[in-house]
Formats: structure tokens, C-alpha cells, sequence
């Protein structure tokens, strides 16, 4: 499968921390993508314009700093299935989140309440409580948190559609991931969207772990917002700027409130520097501040490998990838753990949990000693995501061994 496998080589594109001088199994990019070696030059392409040009790099050089935003929106477009003026890269992820509740949470005493998956990533979880609060409303009467059935770890999509429906005209606003980090369930968008919006409601997703892992195509499922951050799957170093969309209808919108900042002004006035905000056009008109630029570069330069990859091809190999650990997984386990990302692959990106049910942290430990780089989530959970960008199917074959070999150790 390596030798047949037509997306190979762009693992050589990748720095891969290594173990005892051998490469790590790093199964791991859901957390933090690997570094591109192309990152330190499109870095110091800046600094050295930078050094060089000083204040006038916003608007001399190669790439004019003013302008620095607006050089990654084609790519972004692609990947999350947007028009270029609906996307935007800016900020981090909790503060876009805040961001756009201020422009799609708008509640009335007829319609408050916000339908969110249970257990959802703390930047989620406490967005959503301090928004509610804000608004002077009771997180435990405003926030309808979403729970798996009886015995099961994911969301069927019928609950989901089922509670919009229930909820209907008190509904103000679906939150949800894109990929729920701790299962791997990969939502429904569009049918959701849809039923969102039959009630009336505003429909926006967190995409951090869908991005640049599952396909999306958020303009023509009619999501109103969505932000993600771009250091797990897109591969923008620690920290690494966020980005958000938002669809057309919204962002052509200049009504719509929203915090303004200086850069989200009308750039043709910008530097008038006068009183009232004019927003620009699209999602441009969130923006508060200059993007940026050295982090924004380390973007560009990952987005550029995940672009010339391509996310049709990526979503094919992810799906052989994953399905090829899922085999393995089957093959060794003995009632030690149970895989509780779901089995069809429609329903997930690249990612499996497992839970144990003892002896997972142990494991956890085993493995990482061996040089597997693998990801702990309380209270029993290891996480592991098979990146189709980097990762190999000997990778997957070589975890197998070794996670064998430590489940038999912490039994013995």
C-alpha cells in the first residue's frame, strides 16, 4: 500500500521528530500538525522583509503586509468549500468564537436557547456558558447539551434533527463541531444545517478538528458560521492563527452587529482614521486587527502542501488509512478497549478513540516509551489520528506491534 500510494512522498515535506535515531509513529496531527520544511523559508521571506524594509514591508516587497490576510483565501476557500470572500484568516480560535455569538446570538425572550453536543471541548463549553451569562440568561435553562443514547458514544443524527425540532421557535442557535474531539463523530452538516434552519435558527460549527481533515463544503450547505484553528490537521504551528467563515448572505450584510475593529473597517478608508464603521465586505468585516504576519506565513506555507495534496485525495487515503487501523485494532484487541469512533467512515475523519477499560493509562505510558507519539484524554481514552499527509500504512502496522506488545505487558 505505501509503495501504491500516490500521496507518499509528500511525507518527505514533513519534519518527523525522531526516537532513539529512529522517526517517531506520530499519530498525533489532531493535536498538533508536523512542521512543512517549507515553513522556515516563507518565515524568513517576512523577516528578512522585515530587517530589510522595516514599517514600509506593509505596503513595498514581495508580499506587502497590508494586504498579508488576503493571500490565503483562495487556498482556505478550497479546503472548507467557501467562496474567497467568505473566509478569512484572523485571531485564535475562543476569540472568533466569541466574535461571531456577538453577530448570531441575539437573543430574544421568545427565542434563547442553544442546542450543543454534551460534553464538547472546553473552548465550546465555556463560550457558550459565559455567552449565555452575558446575555443575562441561565446556561441551565438556554443550553440544550445533546447526549448519545443509552450504551452508545456518538450522536445518531435523527436525535439531532429530532431536538431542533423539538426546540423549534425557542431556538435560537445550533453549536456544533465539525469532528467532536473526544469521539471522532464527524456530524452531519448539511442535514443539520437544514434543519437548523427550518426552525428558524441559526446553524454554526466548530471545525477544529474538521478542518483540513474531512471534506466541507460550507457555502452550499447553507452554514451560516463556522472558525476553526489551523495547528492540528492544517499544520500552522503552535498557537497558529485561526480563521473563520461566514456565508455570503451574512457577510454582505453591512446591518449586521458585530465588534468592529480597525481592520474589519473599509480598507479604501481605513486610513482616514475618521469616526463610524463602514465593514468591509464578507468575512474580512470581522477582523479586528492586522493579521499576523509570522504566523500567518507559517499558514500560508502549510496550506500550500495541504493544496497541492488536495482534500479529494486526502479524504481517499484517510479513509483506507483509518479503515487499515481499524483492522489492526480488531485484530489485537481482547476486550481490553473498545473503539467508540464510529465504524462507518462517512461518520468519521481520521481519527479513532479507544477506551479502555482499565490499564489505559499504563498502555498510554508503554507506548509512548516505544516511541509512539499517541494522545491522552480523561478519564480513559487514547486518541489516534493516522494523518493521510504524513503518515504511512507501515506507520499503522509498526503501532499495531507495538501496542500489542504493550497490552501484554501491562497484563502479565
Amino acid at each position: 500500500m505505501d509503495e501504491e500510494d500516490q500521496l507518499g512522498h509528500f511525507r518527505q515535506q514533513f519534519h518527523i521528530p525522531s526516537h532513539n535515531s529512529q522517526e517517531y509513529i506520530y499519530f498525533t496531527g489532531n493535536s498538533l500538525g508536523l512542521q512543512p520544511k517549507t515553513t522556515r523559508e516563507f518565515l524568513e521571506t517576512e523577516l528578512k522583509a522585515w530587517e530589510d524594509l522595516a514599517v514600509e514591508g506593509h505596503f513595498e516587497g514581495s508580499n506587502p503586509w497590508f494586504h498579508y490576510h488576503k493571500f490565503t483565501k483562495e487556498l482556505l476557500a478550497r479546503l472548507v468549500g467557501a467562496e474567497p470572500g467568505e473566509v478569512v484568516s484572523m485571531n485564535n480560535l475562543t476569540g472568533n468564537l466569541h466574535l461571531l455569538m456577538v453577530s448570531f446570538y441575539r437573543p430574544t425572550k421568545e427565542r434563547f436557547k442553544i442546542i450543543a453536543e454534551a460534553g464538547a471541548f472546553p473552548s465550546d463549553q465555556y463560550m457558550l456558558e459565559t455567552q449565555i451569562q452575558y446575555h443575562g440568561l441561565d446556561p441551565s435553562e438556554a443550553l440544550i447539551e445533546l447526549k448519545p443514547r443509552p450504551g452508545s458514544h456518538t450522536l445518531e443524527t435523527s436525535d439531532i434533527t429530532t431536538a431542533i425540532a423539538d426546540a423549534g421557535p425557542e431556538l435560537a442557535l445550533v453549536m456544533l463541531s465539525g469532528v467532536q474531539y473526544y469521539s471522532g463523530q464527524f456530524f452531519d452538516i448539511p442535514t443539520i444545517t437544514q434543519a437548523g434552519h427550518d426552525v428558524g435558527a441559526i446553524v454554526g460549527f466548530d471545525l477544529a478538528h474538521a478542518a483540513g481533515n474531512v471534506p466541507l463544503n460550507l457555502h452550499d450547505d447553507g452554514v451560516d458560521f463556522a472558525t476553526w484553528c489551523s495547528y492540528k490537521y492544517l499544520n500552522s504551528g503552535p498557537g497558529g492563527v485561526s480563521g473563520i467563515f461566514v456565508h455570503d448572505r451574512h457577510g454582505n450584510n453591512p446591518h449586521l452587529p458585530r465588534f468592529g475593529g480597525w481592520w474589519g473597517h473599509d480598507e479604501s478608508q481605513r486610513f482616514k482614521m475618521e469616526k463610524g464603521f463602514i465593514p468591509m465586505q464578507g468575512a474580512d468585516g470581522w477582523q479586528l486587527s492586522n493579521v499576523n504576519v509570522l504566523s500567518t506565513a507559517a499558514h500560508w506555507a502549510a496550506l500550500e502542501v495541504h493544496d497541492m495534496a488536495g482534500m479529494e485525495n486526502l479524504r481517499a487515503k484517510s479513509i483506507f488509512l483509518t479503515g487499515y487501523l481499524e483492522f489492526i485494532l480488531n485484530q489485537i484487541n481482547n476486550n481490553d478497549f473498545e473503539v467508540i469512533t464510529p465504524t462507518d467512515p462517512e461518520q468519521r475523519g481520521c481519527q479513532l478513540s479507544l477506551l479502555f477499560n482499565t490499564r489505559g493509562k499504563e498502555v498510554f505510558e508503554e507506548l509512548t516509551a516505544q516511541g509512539v507519539v499517541v494522545d491522552w484524554r480523561e478519564p480513559n481514552v487514547i486518541r489516534l489520528a493516522p494523518v493521510p499527509l504524513y503518515n504511512s500504512y507501515s506507520d499503522v502496522y509498526q503501532f499495531g506491534k507495538l501496542l500489542e506488545k504493550a497490552l501484554a505487558k501491562e497484563a502479565s
